[in-house]
């Protein structure tokens, strides 16, 4: 049977997933050490059982590497938590990634700020 709804089961167990995310980071597992971290998208496999976590971090206070490897350290207490608040039969394994998508937006702030600068002399 098709669903009336605007996107599918696994973008609305994403878009949960997300948000859910960034509750546990800010109430129960300090990044803080890592920098500003924003959890930028996630993909969840068809059966549920697997997500790819895309974040982004401003003021990094370790290299994107070590970040990636610390949250993937991490990742066993995201999934106890997100367990917690998830509504579905199986908590998924998660994976971060980095997004450079954050990064991009940046430079081209910088290069915008330039050309204003130049504008202005």
């Amino acid at each position: 049977m098709k669903s009336n709804r605007p996107f599918d089961r696994t973008d609305r167990v994403a878009n949960e997933i997300q948000n859910i995310l960034g509750q546990i980071q800010t109430q129960y597992i300090d990044l803080t050490e890592l920098g500003f971290i924003t959890f930028t998208k996630v993909i969840i496999s068809p059966d549920l059982k697997h997500a790819k976590i895309f974040f982004g971090v401003v003021n990094n206070k370790k290299t994107i590497e070590k970040t990636t490897i610390e949250l993937n350290k991490k990742s066993k207490a995201f999934r106890k938590y997100l367990g917690q608040q998830l509504t579905i039969k199986f908590t998924p394994e998660l994976k971060f990634y980095y997004d450079d998508s954050i990064s991009h937006v940046e430079r081209i702030d910088k290069l915008f700020n330039k050309l204003d600068q130049k504008d202005q002399n």
